[in-house]
C-alpha cells in the first residue's frame, strides 16, 4: 500500500469523483449479472429455445467472472490497478455492444463471454483502487459506497430489466450499457491517476489455470446435467475434472511462495464467517431472481413491464435502508444490523415459500419489499466486518475474495433454482421437465415451493450463525463490564 496518491493534492481533489467513476462501472457489472433473468422468457420464445438452455445467458456471465476474479485481482497488483480497471471498462461495452444484437444463442453467448471478462478485471481492482486513493478516516465510507453499488446493482437487474422490456427490444438491456459506459470512461480519463503501486512478483499460472478449470468444469457440468441428464459421461468427465483440478489448486496453493489464493487469511472467523454468509444470501437472492419472472409472467399472467414495476420494490427498499444501516451500523456495530437483517430475509423467504396462485399480489410485493429491508440492513455492516477484520496489507486480497464470494453466490442461486425447480416439476410430473409448462402451472408451484424450502433452509442457517456470533459477542461484553 503506497501513500503517494494520499500526498497529491489532485487526486485528492478528485477522490469522490474516482469513487463515482468505479461505482457507476461496478453497478453496471453486477448488474448484468442479474438484468437477463426477467429477459429470458422473451429471449427464449424469440431464439426459438428452450428455458434452460437460455438460462446458459446468464451462467456463463457469472462462470467466466468466477474462474478470472482471483487471475485478475492479482495481475492488477503486478501491472497496476487503474490500467487492468480501464482494459475492462472497454471489453465489457464491446461486450455489451454485441450481446443485444439478435444473430443466435452463439453470439449472444460469445458477446456474454467477453462482457464478463471486462466486468472480472473491473469488479477486481475497485476495492483496491479506493483502498489506494481514499485516507484510512474515509476508506471506510468508502468501501461501503462501492458495497451498495454491487448490491444494488446484483438485485435490480430484473426491476430494471422489466422497465426496458414494456417498451423495447430485448438487446436494449445490453446495449444500455454501451452509452452509460462511454460516459464512465470519459470521466475515467479525467479523474483516474497513473498507477504508482506495483508488486515485483510471479504471476500464479498453475494456480489461475487449475482454478479456471474447477469453475468451468463443475458448473458447467451441473448445467449441462440439467438436460443432458447427470449420468451422461459428458457431466461426469466435467465433474471429475473439477475435482482433478480442486485437488490440484489446493496442494499447489498451500506449497508456491507466490500463490494467488492464501488460504491462511481465512483463520480470521470473523472474516470466514461474514463471507460464508455473504455467499448464502446472495445464493438466496439469486433464487428469489430466477424463480420471481417466471412466475409474475407465466403463473400470474402479468406483463414484463408489471412485473419489473413489483420486482422493483426489492432495490428501492434496500437503497433507502442501507444509508441509515450504515449509519447505526457506525454507533453500535454491525453485528447486531447483520443478525437482524437476516431474520427479516428468512421471515421472506418463509412468506415465498407459502406463495401460490391464489396469493393476492399486495402480499407477494410485501414480501419482495421485506427482502429488501433485510438485504439494505445485512449487506453494508456485512462487509464492513468483512474489510475490517484483516490487517491492512490483506485489503485487497479480502476484497478479491468478498467479490468472489458474491459471484459465487449468485452462480449458486441460479444452479440452485433451475436444477431443484426442474427436477421437482419433473417428480411431480412423472417425465422430464427443462421449461415451464402453460398447461400445467400447478406443476411450476410445486417446484417453487420445493425451491423456496431449500432457499428458507440457507438463510434460516445464515440467521443462526450470525445470530451465535453476536449473542457470544453481547455476553463477552457483558462479562467485561462486570
Amino acid at each position: 500500500m503506497t501513500d503517494n496518491y494520499l500526498a497529491d493534492p489532485k487526486v485528492q481533489s478528485k477522490r469522490w469523483l474516482i469513487l463515482t467513476a468505479v461505482g457507476m462501472f461496478t453497478f453496471m457489472s453486477t448488474l448484468d449479472g442479474s438484468i437477463v433473468n426477467i429477459a429470458l422468457p422473451t429471449i427464449s420464445k424469440d431464439l426459438g429455445i428452450p428455458m434452460n438452455q437460455s438460462e446458459w445467458v446468464v451462467s456463463v456471465y457469472l462462470i467466466v467472472i468466477c474462474a478470472l476474479l482471483l487471475f485478475f485481482g492479482k495481475l492488477g497488483d503486478i501491472v497496476g490497478k487503474i490500467r487492468i480497471f480501464r482494459i475492462g471498462t472497454v471489453l465489457f461495452i464491446l461486450g455489451s455492444l454485441f450481446s443485444g444484437f439478435n444473430h443466435g444463442l452463439s453470439l449472444l453467448l460469445a458477446g456474454r463471454a467477453v462482457q464478463a471478462i471486462g466486468a472480472a478485471m473491473t469488479m477486481s481492482t475497485n476495492n483496491g483502487i479506493i483502498t489506494e486513493v481514499f485516507p484510512i478516516n474515509e476508506r471506510g465510507k468508502a468501501l461501503g459506497w462501492i458495497g451498495s453499488f454491487v448490491s444494488l446493482g446484483s438485485i435490480a437487474g430484473p426491476g430494471i430489466g422489466g422497465l426496458i422490456l414494456a417498451k423495447f427490444y430485448w438487446g436494449n438491456i445490453f446495449w444500455i450499457n454501451v452509452p452509460v459506459g462511454i460516459l464512465t470512461m470519459i470521466l475515467g480519463a479525467f479523474v483516474l491517476p497513473k498507477d504508482i503501486s506495483f508488486v515485483k512478483t510471479k504471476i500464479d499460472w498453475l494456480g489461475t489455470v487449475s482454478f479456471a478449470v474447477l469453475i468451468v468444469g463443475l458448473f458447467g457440468g451441473i448445467f449441462i446435467g440439467q438436460d443432458a441428464g447427470y449420468q451422461h459421461w459428458s457431466v461426469i468427465s466435467l465433474i471429475v475434472l473439477a475435482i482433478l483440478a480442486l485437488g490440484i489448486f489446493i496442494y499447489h496453493e498451500n506449497r508456491t511462495t507466490t500463490p494467488m489464493l492464501d488460504f491462511k487469511i481465512f483463520k480470521n472467523v470473523d472474516f470466514s464467517l461474514s463471507l460464508l454468509t455473504a455467499f448464502m444470501i446472495f445464493v438466496v437472492n439469486f433464487v428469489f431472481n430466477v424463480i420471481s419472472p417466471f412466475y409474475l409472467q407465466n403463473a400470474r399472467g402479468l406483463a414484463a413491464s408489471t412485473a419489473g414495476y413489483l420486482l422493483m420494490i426489492f432495490p428501492v427498499v434496500q437503497v433507502l435502508v442501507a444509508p441509515v444501516s450504515g449509519a447505526i451500523s457506525d454507533r453500535i456495530g454491525p453485528e447486531s444490523l447483520t443478525f437482524f437483517g437476516l431474520v427479516f430475509i428468512t421471515a421472506s423467504q418463509v412468506g415465498y415459500y407459502l406463495t401460490n396462485l391464489q396469493t393476492p399480489l399486495w402480499l407477494f410485493t410485501a414480501f419482495v419489499g421485506l427482502v429488501g429491508l433485510g438485504n439494505g440492513m445485512f449487506q453494508a455492516p456485512n462487509n464492513t466486518i468483512v474489510m475490517s477484520s484483516v490487517k491492512r496489507q490483506d485489503l485487497g486480497q479480502a476484497g478479491g475474495i468478498n467479490s468472489l464470494a458474491r459471484e459465487l453466490g449468485m452462480i449458486v442461486g441460479i444452479t440452485f433454482a433451475t436444477t431443484i425447480l426442474f427436477s421437482a416439476m419433473s417428480h411431480q410430473l412423472g417425465q422430464h421437465v427443462t421449461t415451464y409448462l402453460p398447461k400445467h402451472p400447478e406443476t411450476f408451484i410445486y417446484g417453487m415451493k420445493v425451491t423456496f424450502l431449500i432457499s428458507l433452509a440457507l438463510s434460516l442457517v445464515a440467521t443462526v450463525l450470525t445470530g451465535y456470533r453476536w449473542f457470544k459477542g453481547q455476553a463477552k461484553k457483558k462479562a467485561q463490564v462486570h
